[in-house]
């Protein structure tokens, strides 16, 4: 799939505290899977309350799909259109190690890409169509939806037959307590 650029402008502080860019322009962390979807890093934090203070790029760290204990992330994903075939010779625990997340933690396996995240994820479909599957059910998003997952176990799959834009922004959370055996949800 084409390499799309994201723009990413940084603000910041100089020396006598006046506000300024720090960079403007593509984003140089950008990976790919095989041939399918593009990812490009657009920014991490360490801790919360996040230190304003420094002017290091702090995209340039190495990170799997979850955020960092009491961080976030925020990324822009390109998925390429599903074929509808299941990769063969992939295993499901592998996938979830390349994407830095432990499969102990792992729920149900609906779909080979089916993960979960101990975050808050705010998704804003910026083009494209996707569809996003729960253990039971699935939800279809289109451009300007924005989708707030609490820890769940999903997939994307994309059927629409073109490349679908998402931007993710991740914030650390506590472990769901939905991830806890005998929870009841709150009403």
């Amino acid at each position: 799939m084409e390499k799309k650029p994201v723009r990413r402008i940084v603000t910041g502080h100089d020396a006598d505290g006046k506000a300024v860019i720090l960079h403007d322009g593509a984003t140089p962390y950008v990976g790919q899977r095989g041939e399918g979807n593009v990812i490009s890093l657009c920014w991490i934090t360490n801790e919360s309350p996040v230190d304003l203070s420094h002017a290091r790029d702090q995209a340039s760290q190495k990170t799997g799909v979850p955020p960092p204990r009491n961080g976030s992330i925020c990324r822009v994903v390109d998925f390429a259109p599903y074929n509808g075939e299941t990769p063969k010779g992939v295993d499901h625990h592998e996938i979830l190690k390349q994407m830095g997340i432990d499969p102990a933690t792992q729920g149900h396996m609906r779909h080979i890409f089916t993960h979960r995240t101990r975050s808050i994820d705010y998704a804003i479909v910026l083009e494209g169509e996707i569809d996003m599957l729960l253990d039971d059910t699935e939800v279809h998003c289109k451009a300007g939806d924005i989708l707030v997952q609490q820890g769940t176990n999903h997939a994307w799959v994309n059927n629409s037959g073109k490349p679908c834009r998402i931007c993710f922004v991740l914030i650390d959370s506590h472990d769901p307590p939905a991830w806890k055996k005998n929870w009841k949800p709150k009403k």
